[in-house]
């Protein structure tokens, strides 16, 4: 991988989800940086996978919409899959995109809390 800087909070990277098992994500794809900046004890960051929008997601608590804009550096509109959090390796990250909006991390955050039933 190509990294060259420690992804933060906030950030989109493209990741390398493979290899894969069943049902998981797979392949290089974008990825929002959940976890904890402070939290830098291991060479891991948990992710939040994006994939592209579907208008059926809009009825999902774990998607959250993340439209297409030069601040994200998506070049279309994704849903971030919050079902899907990962822990991945810094190995795993190939290039930085760009950065979430503070009012789309705070809904992944509670997308991801949504699906391991913190209220």
């Amino acid at each position: 991988m190509s990294m060259t800087r420690t992804p933060r909070r906030g950030e989109i990277w493209l990741v390398d989800f493979d290899p894969s098992v069943g049902a998981e994500i797979r392949k290089l794809r974008p990825a929002v940086v959940l976890s904890l900046d402070g939290l830098l004890h291991l060479p891991l960051r948990v992710v939040v996978p994006l994939t592209d929008w579907k208008p059926r997601f809009a009825a999902c608590l774990w998607f959250v919409h993340i439209q297409a804009r030069a601040a994200n550096g998506l070049n279309k509109d994704s849903g971030a899959d919050a079902f899907q959090v990962k822990s991945m390796s810094e190995n795993r990250f190939d290039r930085y995109l760009g950065v979430a909006s503070t009012t789309e991390l705070d809904a992944i955050a509670d997308a991801v809390a949504f699906v391991v039933g913190r209220p």
